[in-house]
């Protein structure tokens, strides 16, 4: 079994309840073993137009034994099951999830990139996965969550509470 990190936002209806029916479908998910969640974080868009909502976004651990590919297809499974008809940058949805880490593997290929490509440069994503896993390493950077979190601090995110509550 591999340990994965997954990102989970949503900026559109009822956020939190989105994030959470995330978290309660991607439990069913046969190969998939939810091992820990971060508190929700309250963060402003990034690159998206100044009247846009803001995202909760939070991180979930897990451990599976889906490869890359098949877990990606069981995300976006969900992500459509929960509204999601757009997959483009920028754009509102009711649910975002993105493979952070997946091991320590670095994966280069036309539908999925892991390490994220752009994990390093959000707090959104780094302060919920410090939270979780301060020492998790990113295998292209060789910097761990904390330090790379510590990188962010010019961008304001908010500790919104647990992610179960």
């Amino acid at each position: 079994m591999e340990t994965v990190y997954l990102s989970l936002g949503s900026n559109e209806g009822d956020r939190r309840a989105n994030i959470a029916a995330a978290v309660a479908e991607l439990g069913k998910v046969k190969g998939i073993e939810i091992t820990s969640i971060s508190s929700i974080y309250n963060a402003a868009p990034i690159g998206m137009k100044e009247d846009t909502a803001p995202f909760l976004n939070c991180v979930a651990a897990l451990r599976t034994t889906l490869d890359p590919l098949e877990l990606l297809d069981r995300l976006e499974g969900v992500e459509l099951a929960l509204g999601r008809h757009s997959k483009g940058l920028y754009t509102d949805r009711p649910i975002d999830i993105d493979i952070l880490l997946y091991g320590g593997r670095i994966v280069a290929l036309p539908r999925l990139s892991v390490p994220h490509p752009r994990m390093a440069q959000r707090r959104f994503v780094l302060e919920p996965l410090a939270e979780i896993a301060p020492q998790v390493l990113h295998p292209v950077l060789k910097r761990t969550s904390s330090a790379l979190n510590a990188l962010t601090a010019d961008q304001q995110v908010t500790r919104e509470g647990l992610a179960h509550a």
